[in-house]
């Protein structure tokens, strides 16, 4: 079962109506107009791309994206890309869904902070991204026209955006600044954290215990 929005056909099953229930009420306002967008923009750079995608797991891949930055999960010590994969993980699995299908929506979540990767992997692992990508960073912005861009953003607002996803991504992960060594999400704890350290590769390298 799926419905027409924007354009896209949505998904209107058991399991995406829980998907969606389960985020709306866990989350922010601000994550799950994202999330919802990060599925439009991504299903319709999955046409764009002539990319053959489960919707269902689209959507759920992106409906659970971001869950990890809820505060429940600030002291876990782990990358939030992976709390958020790990509580879709138990989702999908506490519904009998095959264990391919969840480890595709594990890997989309996972990764879509890992620029270069996803790309090159299942379509809904590089969708997710690609849809990450669209609302964050505005990458592949002309690929989708403006009627469709502001259909989506009619259903789902972004007012003040920018400043308010870098303030949500800043309170997700300030509380376990190691687990940003090596991605993206350094960069927002330098910006809006002071005295944020960030690691330093080659310093990992020279100083670890070897001798040589």
């Amino acid at each position: 079962m799926a419905k027409d929005e924007a354009g896209v056909r949505v998904p209107d099953t058991k399991l995406a109506r829980e998907a969606t229930e389960l985020v709306r009420e866990s989350t922010s306002e601000l994550i799950y107009h994202h999330s919802r967008r990060v599925y439009f923009f991504g299903s319709l750079q999955g046409r764009n791309r002539d990319l053959s995608f489960d919707p269902e797991l689209l959507y759920i891949g992106a409906m659970f994206h971001d869950l990890g930055l809820n505060e429940e999960f600030h002291t876990s010590g782990r990358r939030f890309e992976v709390d958020g994969a790990d509580e879709a993980r138990r989702f999908l699995q506490a519904r009998g869904v095959p264990e391919d299908s969840v480890r595709r929506v594990w890997t989309a979540i996972a990764l879509h902070t890992t620029p270069g990767i996803p790309e090159f992997m299942e379509p809904e692992v590089a969708l997710v991204t690609a849809g990450v990508e669209y609302d964050v960073l505005g990458l592949g912005y002309a690929d989708i026209s403006a009627a469709q861009r502001e259909e989506i953003v009619a259903l789902h607002p972004r007012p003040d955006f920018k400043k308010r996803i870098l303030g949500a991504f800043t309170d997700g992960i300030r509380h376990k600044p190691e687990t940003t060594f090596g991605n993206v999400k350094a960069d927002v704890l330098q910006h809006y954290v002071p005295g944020f350290q960030r690691g330093d590769f080659v310093r990992t390298i020279l100083d670890s215990p070897w001798a040589e």
